[in-house]
């Protein structure tokens, strides 16, 4: 019986998002060669395409993916004679039987890495890259995202992320360092970029910069693994758990944040009876120990870990109406403190629009350089916001239309597009405009 092409097409695409990170970072601890283990993991790609046109996809895919690249990185290694040793190493891992059979973890008494994606990130984490170059090199092999999600992650231009992925590559091919296990002090250094790929990871799944798709819950639940994983391998580190319990506390609210026919569903509005309970007391109970460890070790708590704490007051709050917006805006001026930037500025707006009226909120915002944030819609739409909220319809309006032109995701475009038109149809007493998730 003939197979429906499309469908297999569809199912082995969703295999491979499933996989290939895991893929990926496994063949990257195998052959030390970051290239390569792409190479090899498209090569199982292309034999899954062919070998399962008919629909019969085996029920350990990510075995028979594993199986398939080791077989080639065989080969590969047995055609340079020079690598005879890694043709051993490989031919040891290779199972007697079956293609359902694991791949073995690396032994390393010093310090072992549990699982290949969090080894992955330490390994493109290396300080011989730039921030950027760390962060856009792990989001694409780590989260998968394309070149242009990325860009507009980091509100940069298309062209110079993927120069910057290339070069980051390059670079770590020419220094051999895909097969340096961080230890000690050095693992340490790390955790601070580690920590800020996964926030990134997770923020493109908790809000999407493009497609049709409000969320990526995939991109969420491997963020939050992500955190977990670093928090148990760091347990000293406060922020591993500041992180852990941000992450958290921000997904609680996922169920909450479409409705029915997946349509945005704005913070104020949102039906807190749905947030996930378990996910929220799981991140109040990080927050304490990122608190315990820092009052512990008698360090100042981190930027994450601050972060946490205005999550947690979103959290604790039981309608909109009790959020305390004046302690959100007290952690906001502590994060301006700690961490100054364009992105806490534009927040830092919002709570103080919300503590203490729009017109100080426009205070913050007219104080942002407004080419740190050119081509992102984060500054006119929250100025779209507060004008609406101080009755200036008409400018808001405008704002709205501006931050439109600027978002590439269709759920952020519906929202904005709404508030616009809700403006143009507004008077001064109309009631306030609503709030963002």
């Amino acid at each position: 019986m003939e197979s429906d092409a499309p469908a297999v097409h569809a199912r082995v695409s969703a295999v491979w998002r499933r996989e290939s990170t895991q893929l990926v970072a496994a063949l990257v601890r195998m052959t030390r060669d970051l290239d390569l283990a792409e190479d090899l993991a498209q090569d199982a790609l292309v034999a899954a395409l062919e070998q399962w046109s008919d629909g019969d996809i085996p029920a350990n895919p990510g075995a028979w993916l594993m199986q398939v690249a080791k077989r080639r990185a065989v080969d590969t290694f047995r055609r340079n004679a020079t690598l005879r040793a890694k043709t051993t190493q490989l031919a040891h891992a290779l199972p007697a039987g079956g293609e359902e059979a694991q791949v073995p973890d690396l032994e390393d008494a010093v310090d072992y890495v549990e699982d290949d994606v969090l080894r992955l990130i330490l390994l493109t984490c290396h300080p011989v890259l730039s921030a950027e170059s760390r962060a856009a090199l792990t989001l694409r092999l780590v989260a998968g995202l394309t070149t242009a999600e990325i860009a507009r992650a980091f509100v940069a231009k298309e062209s110079a992320v993927g120069q910057r992925i290339t070069r980051a590559k390059k670079v770590l091919a020419e220094h051999g360092l895909t097969a340096d296990i961080p230890v000690g002090r050095e693992r340490a250094d790390r955790l601070d970029d580690v920590m800020s790929v996964i926030y990134l990871i997770f923020n493109e799944g908790y809000t999407a910069t493009s497609g049709e798709d409000w969320l990526r819950p995939d991109l969420c639940h491997e963020g939050i693994r992500l955190a977990r994983m670093l928090a148990a391998l760091a347990p000293r580190h406060p922020d591993a758990h500041g992180l852990q319990a941000l992450l958290e506390l921000q997904a609680s609210r996922i169920p909450a944040r479409t409705d029915a026919d997946g349509h945005p569903v704005l913070l104020e509005e949102q039906d807190r009876a749905q947030w996930d309970q378990l996910l929220l007391q799981r991140g109040l109970s990080a927050l304490a120990r990122a608190t315990a460890v820092a009052r512990e070790r008698g360090e100042p708590i981190g930027t994450l870990t601050v972060q946490a704490h205005i999550a947690a007051c979103h959290a604790r709050a039981r309608t909109a109406e009790e959020t305390d917006w004046p302690a959100i805006a007290g952690w906001y001026d502590a994060l301006s403190t700690a961490a100054p930037g364009p992105i806490v500025e534009v927040n830092r707006a919002v709570a103080h629009g919300r503590a203490f009226g729009p017109a100080a909120g426009l205070a913050v915002l007219d104080a942002i350089d407004p080419r740190a944030l050119a081509g992102s819609h984060l500054l006119p739409s929250v100025r779209g916001d507060l004008l609406a909220r101080s009755g200036r319809h008409r400018e808001a309006a405008k704002a709205f239309a501006d931050a439109i032109s600027l978002t590439a995701n269709h759920g952020e475009r519906s929202v904005l597009t709404a508030r616009r038109d809700l403006s143009l149809r507004s008077d001064v007493g109309n009631p306030p405009a609503r709030t963002t998730s």
